[in-house]
């Protein structure tokens, strides 16, 4: 299961990083408040009709009743995930795509620890495991400072909001990194990552939808009445469909290599963010050379300490402290350990009947509706973007989904 772990984190990098690219609406002038709920109303979309697509609601619904203690936890999860991804946006918007990526990726060293005092990863693991783990999050940090200085320094037209930026990405990466313990405690219980984003995503949706009330306006916010967003909604709605998909491969990267190894792995997103920013939107275009060598060789010790961690087999001393975690849920909660135990392992049965019902189209149908609704009203965004690359980056995204799609249908039924 470690080498599907680390398909679905690399296939996960591949999605999340597309999925930021249409933040950059946020230079059209709408604000990042808006910008974030429009994201988050196409993800909500998202985490409802993909898991019926792909093991229908039935399935679904059985699951989060084997579970029901994990629904509040899972609406707290995106509560956090609601309000850093609004904090991403003001990132994006002050200090550019390739360089707030890299600095909110440090979330990875947030779920480092989270998952050692939480679930007993590294428990156990071997000296040469530690200090990949302890070397790559070294790197990892030493990364996102260098390429903070190069923000600071460019003298480009990001530098005078540049520490602003940098906060909301810092602030981003504690929650992403907090969100991910609701999920780890999710795959313990047994659950599947396809059942758990279904509730995850009522938290994101009331969050962000109450930060546009509270913060921008109320009732009276643009997002509600200018004409303009009209235009927008249909590439907002992409990207938030577009973070689902590479959440979802992402989630089950974090279930099968845990927290400290998933999520640096799926942090390989910072290198397609900086694709998109660089490639496709000329962020680096009038950069001088200083600032793109430091983006470049920070982006490059990110990665390089990414893939240390995430190389980090677990051996089967750390193997017998996570299942410790796993008879602890069990004891705490009640829950079968053999069916959990296969759940784990990606060999558990689909829960209830496999049977679609005729809601589940409903479900599938409305999605599709409401997306050909939207791209009719779609305008080209007024920006100026490099067409080559954005068809040889979707090219890319369409190679991963279909083997890390593929992989885990015929392995694990997407249990």
């Amino acid at each position: 299961m470690h080498g599907i772990g680390v398909l679905c984190g690399l296939g996960a990098g591949v999605w999340l990083g597309a999925a930021e690219a249409p933040t950059k609406l946020v230079n059209t002038g709408l604000s990042p408040f808006a910008i974030s709920l429009c994201m988050v109303a196409g993800v909500f979309t998202a985490r409802w009709s993909l898991p019926t697509l792909i093991k229908g609601t039935r399935s679904v619904f059985t699951d989060l009743g084997e579970n029901k203690h994990l629904i509040p936890i899972a609406i707290l999860a995106g509560m956090l995930w609601g309000v850093a991804n609004t904090l991403t946006v003001f990132a994006i918007r002050d200090v550019g795509l390739a360089i707030a990526f890299p600095l909110w990726n440090t979330n990875s060293l947030v779920g480092i620890f989270w998952g050692r005092v939480l679930f007993g990863e590294l428990k156990g693991a071997s000296t040469k495991n530690v200090a990949k783990v302890l070397l790559g999050a070294l790197a990892i940090v030493g990364a996102a400072i260098m390429l903070g200085f190069s923000t600071i320094q460019s003298g480009g037209s990001h530098a005078q909001h540049a520490f602003g930026g940098i906060l909301a990405a810092a602030g981003a990466s504690l929650l992403w990194g907090t969100m991910y313990v609701p999920y780890r405690k999710a795959y313990v219980s047994g659950m599947s990552p396809l059942s758990f984003v279904t509730i995850f995503t009522v938290g994101e949706l009331g969050t962000v939808l109450a930060l546009v009330l509270a913060l921008d306006g109320g009732t009276h916010a643009a997002v509600f009445h200018s004409p303009e967003v009209g235009h927008m909604l249909f590439w907002l709605f992409s990207g938030g469909f577009v973070w689902v998909v590479g959440d979802i491969f992402q989630q089950y990267a974090t279930k099968y290599l845990g927290i400290g190894r998933g999520i640096p792995l799926s942090n390989t997103n910072q290198l397609w963010g900086l694709a998109w920013g660089a490639l496709v939107f000329g962020e680096l275009a009038h950069a001088d050379s200083t600032h793109r060598l430091l983006v470049v060789f920070g982006s490059v010790v990110m990665i390089f300490g990414a893939l240390a961690v995430s190389t980090a087999i677990a051996t089967e001393r750390e193997h017998t402290s996570i299942n410790q975690s796993l008879l602890r849920e069990c004891d705490r909660y009640r829950l079968d350990y053999d069916r959990v135990q296969r759940a784990y392992a990606g060999e558990g049965q689909p829960l209830g009947n496999n049977t679609r019902e005729w809601w589940d189209y409903v479900i599938v149908a409305g999605a599709v509706v409401v997306f050909i609704w939207l791209g009719l009203k779609a305008r080209v965004p007024t920006l100026e973007m490099n067409y080559g690359w954005v068809f040889v980056l979707s090219a890319i995204m369409v190679l991963a989904v279909g083997i890390c799609g593929w992989i885990l249908w015929n392995r694990t039924r997407f249990s």
